[in-house]
């Protein structure tokens, strides 16, 4: 048990993280990992919330797929991939916003209200604020109602931060054409959210500790990479796998802006408040 003295310590050393950062905006992709099981999700929206309370505007970027994959299973739909992509025809793109819009944003929104903090629920299509035309496979094969984004409007986001709100943005768009939504990657979204309210941060929550060297040893993590040695191991081949769009998203981000990317292993409890907080970077963080 940590004894009075400890926790004032620990305070007393996070003060200069909270000065420096109080009024700066954060993004965080929250998935993969950090929602695999209740403590590791109540530990993240803990985190959150914190952030919250002392001053930094923090945006919740979400996905949702093992939730998708579950009720796409409740109704007899077997989730199919394409690319690595969930190829999404009319039904699948149904239940994409069911679940993510409502089920998995609803759920975030009302922890964080439990826990004490102020959270509203936004849905990219909300006030158009993702706008998306048809994403074509690599292979050029059809994926159905899966977007690349073409354009961000900011209002919705800023207008829930300046009533001092934590926004929470499901990963949907608006089509180009009216009446069409589409499917998008969250982390690309959290992307292009950081990149436009020139955020302090984006950090992408996920299951590995970050880039490493040797994927298949985690004592290789790579703790601090910029934007020409990340390009260079991606043609190394370094990165390479699941890796590859994450790291794309950080480069995406810092080149649009935003100050520092962070991919942090989501399944370390209060992950978040160690890398913000502290000088102990748990993960690796993608710099100019």
């Amino acid at each position: 048990m940590i004894s009075y003295h400890d926790k004032a310590r620990i305070l007393s050393e996070a003060l200069p993280f909270i000065q420096r950062y109080h009024g700066k905006t954060m993004v965080i992709k929250y998935g993969g990992g950090a929602m695999q099981t209740d403590d590791l999700c109540r530990s993240v929206i803990d985190d959150i919330v914190l952030l919250s309370l002392v001053g930094i505007s923090v945006v919740v970027v979400h996905g949702g797929g093992p939730e998708i994959n579950e009720m796409l299973t409740k109704i007899g739909k077997e989730p199919r991939f394409v690319d690595g992509l969930r190829y999404t025809d009319a039904e699948t793109m149904d239940i994409v916003q069911m679940v993510l819009s409502g089920r998995v944003s609803k759920h975030l929104v009302q922890l964080i209200s439990e826990q004490g903090g102020k959270a509203l629920s936004l849905s990219g299509v909300d006030g158009r604020m993702l706008k998306a035309r048809k994403l074509v496979g690599k292979s050029g094969a059809d994926l159905g109602f899966v977007g690349e984004i073409t354009g961000v409007d900011l209002e919705p986001v800023r207008l829930a931060i300046s009533g001092g709100y934590i926004p929470v943005v499901s990963s949907v768009a608006c089509g180009e054409e009216p009446g069409v939504a589409y499917n998008i990657n969250a982390d690309t979204a959290a992307a292009h959210l950081s990149a436009g309210l020139q955020a302090e941060k984006l950090i992408l929550m996920t299951d590995v500790r970050g880039i490493l060297r040797n994927p298949k040893d985690e004592e290789t993590l790579i703790s601090e990479i910029t934007l020409s040695e990340a390009e260079q191991l991606a043609k190394d081949g370094v990165i390479a796998g699941g890796m590859i769009p994450k790291v794309d998203c950080c480069l995406q981000a810092v080149r649009g802006g935003v100050d520092k990317a962070h991919i942090l292993d989501g399944r370390v409890p209060h992950s978040l408040l160690i890398e913000i907080l502290s000088d102990q970077g748990i993960g690796t963080m993608v710099v100019r």
